[in-house]
């Protein structure tokens, strides 16, 4: 399976920290928190050490997400992910020189939301496919899910070797607001961000073009608890535990150790400071370009390890032959894939 383009996009509106924390403090949203609650996030939020400088979010201003009941968020998915996907997508097909018309197989991943039909029939009608593109939606699969999409897109191509088919990670985080008093959730309010990546893929390819294959993964359902969504009151609620980043650490670990060779360097999905530094703890590496994305749009769900790619694609590094991939979250799982050339 050959890459022919990569593409991302963003919401156009970003905020730094500093500007959600002054949001916070500007109304009544901190009066619903207990002091210590109020602490943690402004601690967070203020002090510059959680790797993030600003995120991109599908808001006009943060105040709109406070309060919102749990119909006006998916209502706000629906409305942002599709044209976000879109953007993702045509920007990368245009990279590849195609038209939305020549794609045969479309598949999109997200958890922050929940539409039927998927967000893929939306970006199938936005872009301008055919009738009879195969449809794709994976749901339910976190953090991790643009490796395990990108390992759909390796299946079908083995059936279909003719066919052109596109990949979508997209997620709104802002729609899946939640607050309360727990650690977890606070620190993911300020975490997320929203993003889009797009790939086309066929089965063949030219001398220098980058083929992806060699997928792992493992699960570990008995830590599913540490890292999850859940229904509260009809809102998701993001279940996060402190012991994530060792989490992450060990099953990444394990993961690195079934290479076929060595990378020229690792590309991960941006879960957080203490996630990034738990997986150099037991990489070989610096993760230059997953923090470089953290630090400009936060943890963004899915995309984020397509963000680290596209950076280190684009800086064309002449030398690199062979990068390594890892994503990993919800389930407990974590995947990873091999890109060479």
């Amino acid at each position: 399976m050959y890459l022919r383009s990569l593409a991302t996009a963003v919401p156009p509106r970003s905020f730094t920290q500093k500007s959600c924390w002054d949001a916070m403090t500007g109304g009544d949203f901190l009066a619903t928190l207990k002091p210590r609650s109020a602490a943690l996030l402004e601690k967070i939020l203020t002090n510059g050490s959680s790797g993030i400088e600003r995120r991109n979010l599908a808001l006009d201003s943060i105040e709109e997400s406070f309060g919102h009941c749990a119909e006006k968020l998916n209502n706000s998915f629906e409305r942002e992910a599709p044209p976000l996907a879109s953007a993702a997508l045509l920007d990368a097909l245009q990279k590849s020189s195609r038209v939305a018309a020549e794609v045969d197989a479309l598949f999109v991943c997200t958890c922050t939301g929940y539409l039927c039909p998927g967000v893929s029939s939306h970006v199938a009608e936005q872009t301008g496919m055919r009738h009879d593109v195969y449809l794709a939606d994976l749901v339910g699969l976190g953090c991790g899910a643009a490796i395990p999409t990108m390992r759909a897109a390796q299946g079908f191509l083995a059936a279909n070797p003719q066919a052109v088919v596109a990949t979508v990670a997209v997620e709104i985080c802002s729609s899946a607001f939640f607050a309360n008093d727990d650690p977890g959730v606070l620190i993911s309010l300020c975490l997320f961000g929203d993003g889009a990546a797009a790939a086309i893929w066929t089965s063949e390819g030219a001398d220098g073009d980058w083929q992806a294959g060699n997928f792992t993964t493992t699960h570990r359902p008995q830590e599913r608890e540490k890292i999850r969504f859940v229904n509260s009151a009809g809102k998701l609620k993001n279940q996060l535990h402190r012991a994530v980043p060792g989490l992450a650490a060990e099953a990444v670990g394990g993961l690195f150790a079934q290479r076929t060779a060595d990378p020229d360097q690792v590309l991960a999905h941006s879960g957080g400071r203490d996630v990034i530094e738990a997986l150099e703890s037991v990489l070989p590496f610096q993760l230059t370009e997953t923090r470089e994305v953290l630090r400009d749009h936060g943890n963004m769900s899915s995309p984020s390890v397509l963000f680290a790619l596209e950076r280190r694609l684009t800086a064309a590094r002449t030398e690199d032959r062979k990068l390594w991939l890892t994503a990993f979250g919800a389930g407990f799982a974590a995947h990873a894939c091999e890109l060479w050339r």
